[in-house]
């Protein structure tokens, strides 16, 4: 950032008065330009003992599959995020039972929330997906797979689908998680 946002002056990185990391603060007009995570959410819509994944049509990983997650807009809350992501990209309407999945990426500034849910009828791809699929455990594709987030949250549900309880999973995944998920390319 360059210039403030509220008054055009140029703005300097630095560490406010009483806060303990640098800003971009504009000392014309005393703003300080917070910048915070982005929430991701999503579902995991299940139908009997199918779990339903979207191939995605956009970039980042275009022609990998995921779950139904996008970034949360302002105004919404994160349930309502999750479903209005899931109908975007799965044309599906989902009971939300809870959040599951709560997962830091905290080297590129975001957190997934991903939300346990049943369908509640049909489904087809919306303009993000090339196409929208149920998948039985053994018919997963790992290896085409969009994120380690959404790895981590499908081994999750399969464990805990096992053992007839699904708790809320709360975890991080680093860097160098994402560096062996994706190899050095």
């Amino acid at each position: 950032m360059n210039f403030c946002s509220h008054c055009g002056h140029t703005v300097r990185f630095a560490i406010p008065d009483g806060d303990d990391r640098p800003r971009h603060c504009c000392d014309e007009c005393g703003t300080i330009h917070y910048q915070n995570p982005r929430i991701v959410a999503g579902t995991l819509p299940v139908s009997g003992s199918r779990v339903l994944l979207c191939r995605r049509a956009i970039s980042p990983r275009k022609g990998f599959w995921t779950l139904p997650a996008g970034y949360m807009e302002n105004a919404e809350t994160t349930v309502e995020a999750a479903a209005r992501e899931t109908w975007e990209e799965a044309c599906a309407e989902i009971e939300i039972h809870g959040l599951y999945t709560l997962i830091n990426l905290p080297h590129i500034d975001q957190v997934y929330m991903i939300f346990r849910a049943d369908l509640a009828g049909g489904f087809d791809a919306g303009p993000e997906s090339l196409e929208v699929a149920l998948f039985e455990e053994h018919e997963i594709p790992w290896d085409e797979l969009a994120f380690p987030t959404i790895e981590r949250t499908l081994r999750h549900f399969y464990d805990d689908r096992r053992e007839a309880a699904f708790p809320l999973h709360v975890s991080d995944i680093t860097a160098e998680d994402r560096e062996r998920y994706f190899g050095s390319a």
